[in-house]
């Protein structure tokens, strides 16, 4: 399993992380949006636009300057780090791309034809995601009508994100965690995003604050499910659920 990165082949054989930096104020989770990611980190999603549930939604402008700064610190303290976009404008995700160099686009919306058009254009991965209603049978649909969209446009690597958080209820998130191995039938990297989301923290009855040990559990339910990119808050401990995940498979491949 491989991503083209502006021409360079990167393996995802081997699960990787993808470290969250969110420059907008309303992020729920407040620790991301400082730049304290570990110099180790090798992904990162650089988003200026909260789309948690009942987030303020900032206009174009408002991201654009808060990503113009985003780019900026992580240009300075991670320059070999791949940076992704997380936007769901086609116009942001053109700009970032062409004019900030960003490597890959994260659009959590599940995309449209202008969107799409950006990424035919720019040929950079694309995280396609399924942010609809409905469990494991709906999400298999939807993506194999957008995976045939994209690839008449002549996108060559699309990422899945099963969307949890998005339209969902709680049992439909657990469904797809639990049924997540029916995304190999489409031959793609699979990226999750459940780092401290509800989906955790109602379970636990806790908070955003006090949800790593349920997200770092999670995640290695959904590693033994064929993740291949987990995008998360606490990267080291992300890290650290991927080397025990590895070593637990190292004799049964």
């Amino acid at each position: 399993m491989q991503l083209n990165i502006k021409g360079t082949l990167v393996s995802l054989d081997s699960p990787v992380v993808m470290g969250i930096f969110n420059v907008s104020p309303d992020s729920f989770y407040s620790k991301s949006v400082k730049p304290t990611l570990p110099a180790s980190t090798q992904f990162i999603d650089l988003g200026g636009c909260s789309t948690r549930p009942g987030g303020e939604i900032a206009t174009a402008q408002q991201e654009k300057q808060r990503l113009t700064q985003g780019f900026a610190l992580l240009k300075e303290h991670y320059p070999h780090a791949i940076i992704s976009v997380d936007t769901f404008r086609p116009e942001i995700a053109q700009w970032a791309v062409t004019e900030q160099g960003a490597a890959i686009i994260n659009d959590v919306s599940g995309g449209n034809q202008a969107m799409f058009e950006v990424v035919a254009q720019t040929q950079v991965p694309y995280v396609l995601t399924y942010p609809l209603g409905g469990g494991s049978s709906d999400m298999l649909f939807y993506f194999s009508k957008q995976i045939a969209t994209l690839t008449r446009m002549g996108v060559n690597d699309i990422i899945l994100d099963p969307g949890f958080g998005f339209g969902k209820t709680l049992e439909q998130n657990y469904e797809i965690a639990q049924n997540l191995t029916c995304l190999q039938t489409f031959g793609l990297p699979v990226l999750v995003g459940i780092s401290r989301k509800s989906m955790i923290q109602k379970v636990l009855g806790t908070t955003p604050q006090n949800s790593l040990l349920g997200t770092c559990m999670l995640h290695s339910h959904l590693l033994e499910r064929g993740a291949h990119i987990l995008r998360v808050h606490d990267v080291e401990p992300a890290q650290q659920t991927i080397a025990i995940y590895k070593q637990l498979n190292v004799n049964s491949h």
